[in-house]
């Protein structure tokens, strides 16, 4: 039988909320991969393998040169936002398909991002960056409150929060700078309008410079003033599809975005749809799974065919809507209790998934103190017929759930038994 088309796949993250993307390239293609650690669980999908750093930018190239050098490989892929820009450089050295690294390193820049949305005339929020707690106060009076603060170049919610009056700015301005620290393309801090109504992203699809919106995902958020994503669903019927689509393609083009997947984020203001920022990859939190269950568009898929320079097949074959809900702590704690009622998952096929991420004993924080990555317990997923049913189904699945945190001991600040004061 003749071999199939080889793609580098380069960060293939972990199993639980990446797995679906690889084990999908892997039944179209042949994989060789870049990963920072030897592969595990990726054995599975993949012919051979080099260890290497993808933020290290020489020791990425030296891999895919190696890799290069024993297959012949036709595209290279990610869906690691840390790694755009990086995995792009590297393409252009193998003279494989790719946007460019600066188109890249816009997408990666939500500063970056603002300036060419306002260029192209694209509705977003009005922002400036500041480097200083003054420079943040005097962007604040200018937007005028309430504000966002969020590192100009980082992602997954961190370090991002809402700002409602003057008394609030130095704290959201510390947690924001606490993540840009943590950046590889800015130290910057972006101080924005912040956009009231509905979270929604757009998930879309570029081929040759052609942006079709394949999906919307509505989106339910954590306790304010932090951005926590705690659901996802996308509904293969859902209205908004028409009306969004377009503003998310203009995005796109904005960017110089040629080739590729994104998962473009937006919120539905009085005004109308107006952009938050576009992530040129597949989105996380299992969403690129979600519109698989619900239309039957495989994302991972097509960012291969695209990534070998063909035309990925984006024809709707289900009509249906899938959720997922991601578990979190009401309080930073220890996980004392993770459980559904027995025997309740035995009786719900459309429970499709329940992962668990944390085991009972481990310390649970939340934000400002911690992240996504230091609080999140688990996640299920479900599937229905519309939104409205996957909502449902979700309460249902919440209320068969117990979850709870232990509080840390409180010192005492009297002397221990034998001690002396």
């Amino acid at each position: 039988m003749p071999s199939r088309p080889t793609v580098l796949v380069v960060a293939p993250a972990d199993e639980a909320l990446r797995g679906y993307c690889l084990d999908s390239v892997a039944a179209a293609y042949d994989i060789v991969l870049i990963t920072h650690s030897a592969p595990t669980w990726e054995r599975r999908c993949i012919r051979d393998a080099e260890i290497a750093d993808p933020a290290d930018e020489a020791a990425l190239l030296t891999a895919g040169r190696a890799l290069a050098a024993r297959h012949t490989l036709h595209g290279v892929v990610t869906w690691s936002e840390w790694d755009l820009v990086n995995v792009a450089r590297l393409a252009e050295h193998l003279g494989l398909r790719t946007n460019s690294p600066q188109v890249m390193r816009h997408c990666r820049n939500k500063a970056a991002q603002r300036s060419l949305f306002a260029r192209h005339r694209v509705p977003s929020a009005k922002a400036m960056t500041a480097r200083t707690l003054l420079e943040a106060a005097l962007a604040a009076e200018t937007i005028g409150y309430p504000v966002v603060l969020k590192p100009a170049a980082y992602a997954a919610s961190i370090g991002v929060s809402r700002a409602g009056r003057s008394e609030d700015l130095p704290g959201a301005f510390d947690f924001a700078q606490a993540g840009a620290e943590l950046s590889r393309e800015s130290a910057a801090v972006l101080v924005e309008e912040y956009l009231h109504g509905p979270e929604i992203s757009v998930e879309c699809v570029t081929h040759r410079g052609t942006t079709r919106a394949v999906a919307v995902t509505r989106k339910t958020l954590g306790p304010a003033p932090y951005f926590e994503e705690i659901a996802h669903s996308v509904d293969a019927n859902d209205p908004l599809l028409v009306q969004v689509g377009p503003v998310a393609a203009a995005a796109v083009r904005a960017l110089g975005i040629t080739d590729g997947i994104q998962h473009v984020e937006m919120r539905l203001t009085g005004d109308g749809p107006r952009l938050i920022e576009v992530n040129a990859r597949i989105a996380g939190d299992l969403i690129g799974q979600l519109v698989h269950l619900a239309t039957g568009v495989d994302l991972a898929r097509a960012a291969a065919d695209i990534a070998c320079g063909t035309a990925p097949d984006l024809s709707p074959t289900r009509r249906t809507a899938a959720g997922i809900r991601l578990l979190y702590p009401e309080v930073s704690g220890t996980l004392a209790a993770r459980q559904f009622t027995d025997g309740f998952m035995t009786h719900t096929p459309w429970l499709r998934q329940v992962h668990w991420l944390r085991e009972v004993g481990e310390i649970l924080t939340l934000p400002p103190a911690g992240s996504m990555y230091s609080a999140r317990v688990g996640f299920f997923t479900v599937t229905g017929t519309s939104t409205r049913q996957v909502a449902q189904r979700t309460r249902l699945v919440l209320d068969q759930l117990t979850l709870t945190t232990t509080l840390p001991p409180q010192r005492s600040h009297l002397p221990e038994a034998g001690t002396r004061a």
